[in-house]
């Protein structure tokens, strides 16, 4: 295999002056760049990536750390952060993790070791100050509010869209509402800060029979809405964490023939536009958008960015 020693005694050039050629950094004169072109192109040489990354302390590359593809949060903040690595000279590499906290801990070692130049956590199973401790190793951003941890973020308001949306049932003297989460409260934040804001707004706690969560996906929302029936539960609405899942509910009706309750989705999908169903847009694309430029801009570790959320009752347009 070709080296750059060896690139060195066919041109007659120092390895330094090679070296500038390859990295296209520094003084390199017309003639030398001739020479090494023709002798790299007629020994087929390829630099060694790892060693020059090695060598300037920079991988171009960042980890996106994704417990799965399932439901369109995630989806939608990874059509953002492509979209910013698209536009820059970082690559991305896809850590998936199933909420698994020690298969992210190996990836936070992974940065220790200079593995990547920064991760992005779109969720995470593990501890939130067990994140903020590998900040010294090189820059995190997370996708939720932190709250008091001092820990870079780029989130959905969603409390904005919530109260958009309770407010507006809660006007038309709405009482009966099912829930259809991702994960329990304990386990999640958008979960935690949905039953939030109903609470503040309607001054009680929903009945925990029309509480559902492993809610992820069109399949899950056919699945809840036949828990619900079985349940036998007096619903005037249906709040569901997608689009796509609201489609699944309404699909599980129409196939029963039973008289389905009003439904309001999220993530303002093109299944929700379709059904002129009213959604939350919570811009995921644009918050994965500002997440890769946080990471790759050296940000301090109580670095906030909020974008705030809307309640959507009439659908003029979706998010592509």
């Amino acid at each position: 295999m070709t080296t750059i020693r060896d690139i060195s005694k066919l041109t007659g050039y120092s390895i330094a002056t090679i070296s500038r050629y390859l990295n296209q950094s520094g003084y390199v004169s017309q003639t030398a760049r001739e020479k090494i072109s023709q002798v790299i192109k007629a020994t087929h040489y390829s630099p060694n990536v790892i060693a020059r990354d090695l060598s300037t302390g920079k991988t171009n590359t960042i980890g996106v750390v994704l417990p799965h593809a399932k439901h369109p949060y995630f989806t939608q903040l990874l059509q953002g952060i492509l979209a910013g690595a698209f536009a820059s000279d970082y690559r991305v590499t896809l850590l998936p993790s199933e909420y698994d906290p020690s298969m992210e801990e190996a990836y936070l070692e992974l940065l220790r070791r200079k593995l990547f130049d920064g991760l992005i956590f779109t969720s995470h199973g593990i501890a939130l100050t067990k994140l903020a401790s590998y900040l010294e190793y090189g820059p995190i951003v997370i996708c939720e509010d932190p709250g008091a941890i001092a820990i870079p973020a780029v989130f959905s308001h969603r409390e904005s869209g919530y109260a958009e949306a309770f407010t507006w049932l809660h006007q038309q003297h709405i009482q009966h509402i099912a829930f259809l989460f991702s994960r329990p409260v304990a386990q999640s934040a958008t979960s935690a800060v949905t039953m939030r804001v109903f609470e503040q707004i309607y001054a009680t706690k929903p009945d925990p029979n029309a509480v559902i969560t492993d809610v992820t996906t069109y399949a899950d929302g056919y699945r809840a809405a036949a828990t619900l029936v079985q349940r036998q539960l007096p619903l005037e609405y249906i709040f569901t964490n997608g689009d796509d899942v609201a489609a699944g509910v309404r699909q599980y009706y129409l196939d029963h023939h039973l008289t389905m309750p009003p439904l309001i989705g999220q993530e303002n999908q093109l299944s929700g536009f379709l059904l002129d169903m009213p959604t939350i847009d919570h811009h995921f694309s644009s918050i994965g958008q500002s997440a890769f430029s946080l990471v790759t801009s050296a940000p301090k570790p109580k670095t906030r960015i909020a974008i705030p959320s809307h309640f959507l009752v009439n659908r003029v347009e979706f998010s592509s």
